[in-house]
């Protein structure tokens, strides 16, 4: 058969197959006009070599989309091809495929035996913190691996290039030098993976550089989204911008709106009309340029107002840079083209203090070879999860390199080999463990936060939690803790021999679950000696006398507890830890994490996988052969890829969908020819084409591939992304918006090139039973046992191995716990069937384990009723800015668990909920539901509506349990839109009222009566009604669904322990509260006495109308118990300043857990030491229709800011919120605006931040310039303003609005008057103000609370307060900046950032 026929015979082919699937047509031309397909086809040989020895086949490995598979024999090797194939494009690949199957065995003497791959190595090397994994492909087949210190100066430079000798000094038998370069002839290619950006980012080590940016914004990324990190730490630790400099661009792009005088319009890339109001100045420009190069500073990042969609003045400057010798600039319109400057600014700023030292790192590893690597392909990994060449290699797409790995490497190996089944990757490493989900995509994030800095980039949702190997294991107040801290690799764990702390590893260590003998002698001072279990168990012996000293404190009876006991404990609590974040990550998109597979890899997951999978529900446990160095492994069996975006503003509808079409198209020819530059031939690039979507007026945009959806009439041609947006919509969120427009956001195309290994490898079938290395002691649940130990290399295929047993190799262990199955697969991997586990009988009595766990199920039911209510909501206040809170209450009301920990809402809804348990008696019952927001019921201010759901059991006559969410509805009537009137005097003015309302009643939703009340406040002069009735009922419902969600929940809690173990644990849980409490009382009393100071503390201080605010505190320092007394405080005002109780008890709760200065449940406990004394009729306890809004978002501010005080805390912060609205007759706007934060021992104030009592998060400048009226003409922080003092206090901010339409603007603030004030000698912080500019220049100062028409070219120019200083100025001053303060590991993904955002309002 000719091979020309053959071509014949291919294309006849695939013409049959175009007559089942129209979509094929678009693929002729890749048979009729490729003359590059044509002559590869008549040249097998020559298609061997450039598909790396005939590996093309990814389409049976990877994440496509295969029902049947079937094998075919090559030369040297198996190859599985699928049988059917939905993509039509894998259906080119199976033709082509098949013609190569009946042709190449024939080609014995073509270069498919002797060509440029065959004979030579392909190396995969992960670059990790710690290790560097390096997996080989050899010729021949055989497979090479090898694990070695990725930082060991005294014997090599680099670790890739000493594993890369080592290998070939080994296989080929030939003396390599180490301090020759390596002969690259025996190489056909090398990938990597490397931490190499990471550890720059996480350890400031990058390149020096500079930021320029638009005038008035130089302090933008300083203040970025102007929310805390950590809630309760005073010192407000934030991540350091990257830049060392910052130079303003004279320049300014804005949206063209045609007022008069308005420049000529431009059209932005992504339609979108723009005026140029200042063309850029580089005349200027050009001597700051020359001033930072002769300042050593080489590597520039440029961050321009809308240059996303305008990008010219930001090429003007780039080109002048480049022209004056700048090394490096990366522009922010090129390195990310996405809207939103701020996430787009630390973008480019990542890109220009990491690209250059990864290019340095480049060189280095070059050199360490002939030639410099020039003829040999060398591609690294991208946070993608797609290959990239090395000179592409850039720093902003880096920083998930390594971890990225594994995600490919268990996606491709454990998807398809476990019936493709939804998989959750599982990687434990020393520090911390990385989890994914991977169920036939790759699940990407486009926005997201590495070691405090926001890259706005595709990257893999990899979550990394606080629980690793090295983490370090504590006994506080009753609890057991794991992490976040973690022993590093130096000093490390106390079992490598240098004098280390308590850590995960340790334990597992002690519990015989790890050999020392299996690990090299790599430990000690010498780094000579083997795992010292003895240090692991001195370490331990020393927690254990902490742990039976509090049992003994607690109860004489008890039993002590055993080391062993105490090192299960540990274990347990960190298997919890690591689940709480897997659960978040499946059920928050609507799926059942019972139904996943767990991939297990990292060098410590093996011990921890049968119990993470039996906490969840899973079943199955799969573990690669190579899970030590899975992410080398997935390096080899990645894609190799290109990806093309840029912005749009274009309406989802027909008129605009050839336009669509035609950007998508442009993109994927982009990605085609960037691919086949790189050799890869047509047929060999797979092309994915993604728009990002999102509801008008949302800000909850989802990338959707249309591949699973065929163009329809009503669709662009390159596929329905209309339907693929809103099935993932109702997926992710449980409803969609039927008659709400579709915004496109953004245009995609990811462009693959697939010629990566396959992951075939069939071991030797066994039919006797393995051998057994040797039988150790492994400590379980009531006891050691027995426990076989097996070498993994000796396992062979169809070896069975019962639970308890140890599955070791060089590289990790694996435990199989009692009751579950282990077996070695076809492909020599081990699956693990989990089996049920007996639970030890848990009694009422206390358990410190018990209780660690029982803490952390709490807190996840807690934040699962939070996913169910984000999911199924429809208000932007809720689902968008998650504005709510869910808790869990004890039977007597008493806070339980609370998530998220929204400050404002801390004791409030316990107030609540008792509330209705005395108001209410013996009216309840099963199925009714209460909604109350007023406050004297607890509530904080009218928005916020609480639902309460009364839980019965069966045989109980009153509730066992409550459950309640609270959410924040977005307008519930009164006298001004978004009911936050700043001048309202009466509380009905506010808004609609709920003291004890039954929201359903025998499980009928009443929506009749409901509407009614919402409806009511338009019977009040002056007052409407709610004005978004739609969206209250929507978000009820959404409520009571989360309640619903709660009571499950506990259900299954009660029904694997009993309602009597359930309820006494919940008081337990508070019990450890109150012991946290009262350990921090008794500790300041003693400081107190040990300096002779009196055990009382009082404070004052003002609201701006002169209210006093006054506290006298108490403590009892044998029972750590304080009286909180604010007796003399203020009476209540003519006006919304008036805070409810429950205002007040929330910001006690919060100030308390700030002086605790640890991680404490947050619940009834942390009240139970103090006697809290609020007089009625004051400010602090108004009479029931007093006005209150100004109270929740003013008031507490100031009672934090005395609470403080009377502790001796800090200084004071800027004691506001700054609450800003905008709006006329089409549009509204609010926002809160950051200030300065108060000085404390030892911490200078952090500067434009939000503080205590609120976090929100402010809109970015272009989001805010787009979709309201308004140019934002400065944001930077008011320099000087921050308090002096030893330690200074923080500035406030600069915020400048400029209109350019009619609207009323309404202020409603404090800290005008009366200043922050500072401590122990520290100066106060200047006041606020607030100035209205007029067109004519007029200044008018608003003072503090006012509502005002602004006119067109009228400017509101806001000047926020700065924080107290601390200490007296005139004592030396330590260097700037907050103290060092750094994560203990590197947490994020999509689960942290989503708990972010929730802090965050």
């Amino acid at each position: 058969m000719s091979l020309l026929n053959s071509y014949e015979e291919l294309k006849s082919e695939i013409e049959r197959l175009m007559q089942e699937n129209k979509e094929l047509k678009r693929l002729v031309k890749l048979i009729q006009e490729n003359h590059e397909l044509k002559t590869a086809l008549k040249n097998p040989g020559g298609i061997a070599s450039s598909l790396n020895n005939g590996i093309l086949m990814s389409a049976a490995d990877g994440p496509t989309h295969i029902s049947k598979r079937r094998t075919i024999i090559f030369k040297d090797s198996e190859r599985a091809l699928p049988e059917v194939v939905e993509d039509p494009e894998a259906q080119l690949n199976l033709a082509y495929n098949r013609y190569l199957s009946s042709n190449l065995m024939a080609c014995s003497d073509s270069t498919a035996s002797k060509g440029n791959l065959e004979g030579k190595f392909q190396f995969a090397i992960d670059r990790g913190g710690t290790f560097t994994d390096v997996f080989a492909q050899c010729p021949g087949g055989r497979v090479r691996v090898l694990k070695l210190l990725s930082e060991d100066p005294v014997n090599y430079q680099d670790a890739p290039t000493e594993g890369i000798r080592r290998i070939l000094e080994q296989e080929c038998g030939v003396k390599l030098p180490r301090d020759q370069p390596l002969d690259t002839s025996h190489i056909a290619w090398i990938r990597m993976g490397t931490t190499v950006a990471t550890n720059a980012l996480l350890e400031r080590q990058g390149e020096r550089m500079a930021l320029l940016v638009t005038r008035g914004f130089k302090d933008l990324l300083h203040i970025g989204n102007q929310a805390r990190r950590d809630l309760f730490d005073l010192s407000v630790p934030m991540p350091q911008v990257l830049y060392e400099e910052v130079v303003e661009v004279d320049e300014r792009v804005v949206l063209y709106r045609g007022e008069l005088g308005a420049g000529p319009p431009i059209k932005g890339s992504t339609g979108d009309l723009l005026e140029v109001q200042r063309p850029v100045d580089l005349g200027s420009l050009r001597g700051k340029l020359e001033d930072l190069l002769a300042r050593g500073i080489q590597s520039l990042a440029v961050v321009f107002m809308h240059s996303y969609m305008w990008a010219e003045h930001e090429q003007k400057v780039g080109a002048l840079a480049r022209e004056l010798g700048f090394a490096h600039v990366s522009l922010s319109s090129e390195v990310m083209p996405m809207v939103r400057i701020v996430p787009r600014g630390h973008t480019a700023c990542a890109d220009a203090y990491l690209t250059p030292t990864i290019q340095r790192y480049l060189q280095g590893f070059c050199k360490g070879f002939q030639g410099n690597l020039k003829d040999v392909q060398v591609l690294f990994m991208r946070s993608d999860g797609g290959l990239v060449p090395m000179k592409s290699f850039s720093g902003s797409r880096a920083v998930l390199s390594g971890p990225a790995g594994g995600v490919v490497g268990y996606a491709v190996t454990t998807y398809n080999a476990e019936g493709r089944h939804p998989v959750i990757g599982f990687d434990m490493g020393g520090t911390s463990t990385d989890v994914s989900r991977f169920a036939g995509d790759y699940e990407h994030v486009f926005e997201a936060s590495t070691a405090g800095v926001t890259i706005q980039a595709p990257q893999l949702d990899i979550n990394t939690v606080a629980a690793g190997g090295g983490s370090r294991l504590f006994f506080r107040s009753g609890l057991f803790v794991v992490g976040p801290e973690s022993a590093g690799a130096h000093p490390g764990p106390a079992c490598y021999r240098k004098g280390g702390p308590l850590t995960v590893t340790d334990a597992n260590l002690v519990l015989g679950r790890l050999l020392p003998s299996s690990f090299p002698c790599i430990f000690g001072p010498s780094e000579d000696q083997p795992l010292s279990k003895e240090a692991s168990k001195e370490a331990l012996d020393a927690v254990t006398a902490q742990v039976n000293s509090f049992l003994l404190q607690r109860s004489s009876g008890v039993d002590p507890m055993t080391p062993e006991e105490v090192a299960m404990g540990f274990i347990r609590v960190a298997n919890e830890t690591m689940c709480r974040p897997i659960r978040a990550l499946t059920q928050a998109r609507g799926h059942d994490p019972s139904v996943h597979v767990l991939a297990c890899f990292g060098g410590a997951g093996g011990q921890h996988a049968c119990a993470i999978a039996r906490s969840l529900g899973m079943d199955t446990v799969h573990i690669h052969r190579h899970s030590g160095l899975l992410s080398a492994l997935g390096l080899a069996l990645a894609d190799v890829v290109h990806e093309a975006q840029e912005p749009c503003s274009l309406l989802y509808i027909p008129e605009n969908f050839p336009q669509i079409d035609q950007r998508l198209s442009k993109l994927d020819e982009e990605c085609v020819e960037a691919l086949r530059a790189q050799g890869f031939l047509r047929f060999q690039i797979h092309t994915e084409r993604f728009l990002h979507l999102r509801y008008q007026g949302t800000d909850c945009a989802l990338m959707v591939s249309a591949r699973r959806h065929s163009s329809a009439s009503h669709s662009p041609c390159e596929g329905d992304f209309g339907t693929a947006f809103t099935e993932r919509y109702l997926q992710e969120f449980g409803f969609i918006i039927p008659d709400r427009p579709v915004l496109v956001d953004d245009v995609r195309v990811r462009g693959m090139g697939r010629s990566g290994l396959s992951p075939e490898y069939h071991p030797q079938a066994q039919n006797g039973p393995p051998r057994v290395d040797r039988v150790t002691q492994c400590y379980f649940e009531g006891g050691y046992q027995d426990t076989p130990v097996y070498q993994l290399g000796e396992l062979g295929q169809g070896h069975s191995l019962p639970g308890p047993c140890l599955i070791i190799d060089s590289n990790s262990t694996i435990l199989v716990e009692p009751g579950c199955h282990a077996e070695v697969t076809k492909m020599g991997n081990i699956r693990i069937t989990v089996g049920e586990q007996s639970l030890n009988s848990v009694t009422s009595s206390l358990d410190p384990i018990q209780l660690s766990i029982f803490s952390h199920r709490f807190m996840s039911i807690a934040e699962q009723m939070g996913r169910i209510l984000q999911r199924t909501a429809i208000s932007t206040n809720i689902k968008e800015r998650l504005d709510f809170s869910c808790a869990l209450f004890g039977p007597d009301g008493g806070l339980v668990s609370n998530a998220p920990h929204i400050p404002v809402h801390l004791g409030a809804m316990q107030e609540t909920v008792q509330f209705q348990i005395k108001h209410l008696g013996d009216n309840l019952q099963p199925g009714d539901v209460i909604l109350s927001n007023h406050p004297r019921a607890g509530g904080s201010h009218l928005p916020d509506l609480t639902v309460i759901t009364p839980v019965f059991w069966p045989g109980q006559p009153r509730p066992v349990f409550y459950v309640a969410s609270r959410g924040h509805h977005a307008d519930i009537g009164g006298i001004t839109p978004g009911s936050m009137p700043p001048h309202s005097t009466t509380l009905h003015q506010e808004g609609a009222v709920f003291l004890s309302f039954k929201l359903v009643q025998g499980g009928v939703f009443q929506e009749e009566a409901v509407t009614e009340v919402l409806r009511a406040p338009g019977k009040i002069p002056g007052c409407t009604g709610t004005r978004n009735l739609h969206d209250n009922l929507s978000d009820l419902r959404a409520q009571v669904a989360a309640n619903q969600k709660g009571i499950q929940l506990v259900g299954e809690l009660i029904g694997q322990y009993g309602l009597d173990v359930v309820q006494a644990y919940m008081a337990h849980i508070q019990a450890n509260a109150e012991l946290a409490v009262r350990e921090m009382l008794q500790a300041f009393a003693g400081v107190r006495v040990a300096k002779g100071l009196p055990l009382e503390v009082n404070a004052e201080d003002h609201m701006d109308d002169g209210s006093p605010i006054r506290l006298l505190v108490k403590i009892n320092p044998v029972q750590g118990s304080a009286i909180i007394d604010f007796s003399g405080t203020g009476p209540e005002v003519f006006g919304n300043l008036n805070a409810p109780r429950a205002i007040t008890l929330s910001a006690l709760i919060y100030c308390l857990r700030c002086l605790v200065g640890q991680d404490i449940p947050l619940n009834q406990g942390c009240l139970a030491p103090v006697q809290v004394v609020i007089p009625p009729g004051s400010i602090l306890d108004p009479s029931p229709d007093a006005a209150v809004v100004g109270g929740n978002v003013l008031t507490s501010q100031r009672v934090v800011d005395v609470i403080l005080a009377a502790f001796g805390a800090c200084a004071a912060s800027q004691g506001c919120m700054n609450n800003v609205t905008l709006g006329n007759a089409h549009m509204g706007y609010y926002e809160t605006v950051a200030g300065g934060a108060g000085a404390g021992p030892g911490w200078h104030g952090r500067s434009g931040v939000h503080s205590h009592m609120t976090n929100t998060r402010i809109t970015d400048p272009e989001i805010l310039e787009i979709r309201y009226p308004v140019i934002l003409r400065r944001f930077e922080l008011r320099e000087g303003s921050g308090g002096r003092g030893c330690f200074r206090g923080g500035d406030g901010v600069v915020r400048e609005l400029y209109f350019r339409e009619e609207a009323v603007l309404s202020v409603l603030t404090e800290r005008r008057a009366f200043q922050p004030y500072g401590l122990h000698g520290g100066e106060p912080g200047a006041p606020g103000l607030n100035l209205l500019i007029r067109k004519d220049g007029r200044t008018i100062n608003l003072g503090g609370k006012t509502s005002v028409t602004v006119f067109p070219g009228d400017t509101f120019c806001l000047k926020t307060p700065g924080g107290g200083g601390y200490g007296d100025p005139e004592e030396p001053s330590p260097a700037p900046g907050s103290p060092p303060h750094s994560t203990s590991f590197p947490e994020r993904g999509s689960v942290y950032e989503y708990r972010q955002a929730q802090e965050s309002v």
